[in-house]
This record gives C-alpha cells, sequence and structure tokens, in this order.
C-alpha cells in the first residue's frame, strides 16, 4: 500500500552519503495530505507514503498520549517495519499515535514533523509548521507560516499553459480565474450565496472586458454549481469538479489568468493563486457572529446576520463557532479562525476583497513559507541528536543541514 513518488530530487548542498529516508503519512484532509507532500518534495529526499486505517477506538489511546498501532486496522494499513525512517510528516491527529510508536521503535532516532495543528504536546514533537489559523501557542518547535504549503511549481504551471493556451483562445481577455470553494465550519456555501458570487464575479469581468474561467472543487455542492452557472451573465467557460479528471484545467487557470477571485474560505487555492505574483480578490460569505470581515462586510446582508433570511439561507452553524474562537484554543478546543488567515493576505498586500476596488498595481514578493519549513527540517539533522537518540550525535557527516533551494517564481500570464 505504499506509494513512491515518480522522482525525487537530490538533497542540494551534500557531499556523500545517504539522504535522510521520509515517511509521509496520509490525511483524511486532502488539502492537509497535499501540504506534508509539497513539504516532501521540496526537501528533495526519498519518501514513501503510508496510508493507515483508523479503528473507532483510536482516540482512546491518542487521550492517554500512547504510541501504539492499537488504533488502527494493520491489514488494511500500509507496513510499518524496519528499516525505520529518519523523518516522519504528517497532518492530522490520529496520525500521531502511530508516529510515536514509529519513533520509540527507532529508539527515538525518527524526527517528526506535523503539518497543521497538534494533539500532542509541542515538545514532544520535533517540529510544527502551521498558518496562523490554528492561533496555536508560541513555542519554540512551532514554525507559524503566514500561509498554507501547497506543491503547485513552475514546472506544471508551464505544462499546464501549453495545453489550455488554445483550449481557452475564443474567449475575450483579461482572463479572469474564479475559484470556487464550498461550505466550510459556519460558512454555507448555499445557492443563494452562488448566485451572489455570480452576478459580482459577472460585473467585475465586464468592468474589465474579460471573461472568467470558472472551475469548482469537492466542497462545491451540485445545487450550486448549477445556482453559479445559471447567474453568470459575461462569456466564460465552466468546470464542474470530478474526482481524478485528467481534464481539471485548475493549473492551466492558474498559469494563465490574468486576475483571480477565490471565495475565501479555501486558505489553499488563495495561497496558490497568490503565489502566481498577479492580483487576487477574496470573495466573502457566510453569516453570523464568525463571519469573514464581521461588522466590516460590504454587505449589509451579512451585517445583518441575526435577521430571518440571513439565519435561513447560512443556519445556526456560526453562533457555536464563533463561541469556540472566542475561547482559548486547548486540546478539545480545535477551531480554526480562517478571518487571522484572510486579514494576513490584506496586510501583506497578496489579496483584496472583491468590490473594494482594484488595487494598485504591485508585484508581491515570493512566498518564502515552503523554504522556512524546509530550512527548519534540515535544521533538525544538524542540531544534535533526535529525542532519546543514544547512537547520532550532531554534525554527523551523512545527515549534515543544507541550505534550501529557493522554489523558482511562478511564470507571469501571457
Amino acid at each position: 500500500m505504499d506509494s513512491v513518488p515518480s522522482a525525487t530530487a537530490p538533497a542540494q548542498g551534500r557531499d556523500a552519503g545517504p539522504s535522510p529516508s521520509v515517511w509521509v503519512f496520509k490525511c483524511h484532509r486532502a488539502g492537509d495530505h497535499a501540504q506534508s507532500l509539497a513539504l516532501a518534495h521540496a526537501l528533495g529526499w526519498p519518501f514513501v507514503v503510508k496510508k493507515m486505517r483508523f479503528l473507532p477506538h483510536e482516540l482512546y489511546f491518542a487521550l492517554q498520549g500512547k504510541g501504539t498501532l492499537a488504533g488502527i486496522d494493520r491489514r488494511r494499513s500500509s507496513p510499518l517495519e524496519p528499516p525505520w525512517p529518519d523523518l516522519i510528516i504528517m497532518a492530522g491527529r490520529q496520525n500521531e499515535t502511530p508516529a510515536k510508536w514509529v519513533r520509540d521503535q527507532s529508539g527515538g532516532r525518527t524526527r517528526i514533523v506535523v503539518i497543521g495543528r497538534y494533539w500532542t504536546p509541542a515538545e514532544q514533537l520535533d517540529l510544527v509548521v502551521t498558518p496562523p489559523q490554528f492561533r496555536l501557542r508560541e513555542h519554540s518547535h512551532v514554525l507559524v507560516n503566514d500561509f498554507p504549503l501547497h506543491h503547485v511549481t513552475a514546472e506544471k504551471l508551464e505544462a499546464a499553459a501549453a495545453i489550455w493556451r488554445p483550449r481557452l483562445a475564443g474567449l475575450p481577455h483579461p482572463w479572469i480565474a474564479l475559484v470556487v470553494g464550498g461550505s466550510s465550519g459556519p460558512y454555507v456555501f448555499s445557492r443563494e450565496t452562488a448566485r451572489r458570487l455570480g452576478r459580482e464575479a459577472s460585473q467585475f469581468a465586464r468592468a474589465h472586458g474579460g471573461s472568467l474561467l470558472v472551475t469548482t472543487s469537492p466542497r462545491t455542492g451540485r445545487g450550486a454549481m448549477e445556482a453559479l452557472d445559471r447567474a453568470i451573465e459575461v462569456p466564460h467557460r465552466f468546470y464542474r469538479w470530478r474526482p481524478s479528471d485528467p481534464e481539471n484545467p485548475y493549473l492551466g487557470y492558474l498559469a494563465l489568468a490574468d486576475r483571480f477571485i477565490v471565495t475565501a474560505d479555501s486558505l489553499s487555492m488563495l495561497a496558490e493563486a497568490g503565489a502566481t505574483g498577479r492580483p487576487v480578490f477574496m470573495f466573502e460569505f457566510g453569516g453570523g457572529p464568525a463571519a469573514m470581515r464581521g461588522p466590516r462586510a460590504r454587505d449589509p446582508r451579512i451585517r445583518q446576520w441575526w435577521r430571518w433570511s440571513q439565519l435561513r439561507d447560512q443556519g445556526l452553524l456560526g453562533l457555536h463557532y464563533a463561541l469556540a474562537i472566542c475561547l482559548p484554543p486547548w486540546r478539545l478546543n480545535r477551531s480554526r479562525d480562517i478571518r487571522l488567515a484572510q486579514d494576513r493576505f490584506i496586510a501583506l498586500d497578496r489579496a483584496r476583497w472583491l468590490g473594494d476596488g482594484e488595487p494598485r498595481p504591485w508585484q508581491p514578493a515570493p512566498l518564502q513559507d515552503l523554504d522556512r519549513a524546509v530550512a527548519r527540517v534540515r535544521a533538525l539533522f544538524d542540531s544534535g541528536p533526535a529525542r532519546g537518540d543514544p547512537v547520532h550525535k550532531a554534525g554527523r557527516g551523512p545527515h549534515d543541514a543544507a541550505e534550501p533551494a529557493i522554489m523558482p517564481s511562478l511564470p507571469a500570464a501571457k
């Protein structure tokens, strides 16, 4: 059940000796697993993906902080056996228990890097790489990046551009990619919200004399897709997401769009659009005390969340979610506040809210989040023995840290 990447780049800056071996534990959340893979690929060390199937009682062992395989279905999971890896990269609470078991079997040599938020106390992990929305406490083992990691590279975009440029040739410029997420936490992407997005995106495209390149995602409901498609009033191409579809135009749209409108629920898609260095506009939706822009919302219906029309559309999900966000984060309060990340996009001049006007021209600096994460991981192998490791010494030859490779700038739209 292991899967091996088709190619891994050699670790840069290493004179001799094998690279550290890496296992990536697959997370059930596709976005979090994509971040783990992005880090693994950027390190350039050989890795395999391990898939876990968990049993209902795994939470019992997690609450006890144990490193054990008792909570996984071993017949349906990837084998965990020697030789033990030097590094485990993982996301998701469930994966922490088998990761700690592997570290125990290795005599403490295996390092554990968690993406996102953690369940195990931070001091018992080697590194946590997280964006701001998880509200993690400051700790020497926690690296708080500005945005989620992503695995969109210049090479992927160049290849996608070559495929999709002729297919889109009949649409008027500028090309505006409309990237659509869906319901998440207290934010319900309803039919009414989809219709409003279609109207506002059409108005934006009409004002610029361009067309819309629309792509939906796994979280976009079928009814919302249909409502959005019917509401668009300008030339456009509309893609309805399908699993494992080789005709998915998402990378092509990233490569070729002159501007982006992204629903603000998807921080990963915002980061990927922002990495292109082209204007990004965030579409707000949702309601209640946890509204994306709260009292700053441009739409009075969102500001007045207590009205029946808004409650009927968005439900009451925002009420308990807002309460959880107001409380301090602790082990059982795992609420995230995506508004912290949205505000970060605005503060760093990487995005504007749709409807706030065309931003002044800007050329954002290349994203450094992945480079920072790579540097911190490599430093783990140059900072002394791993926790509980009686054999490995600091500065060991083959595992000396190397300078991280700077990711190439993403190509400009043509």
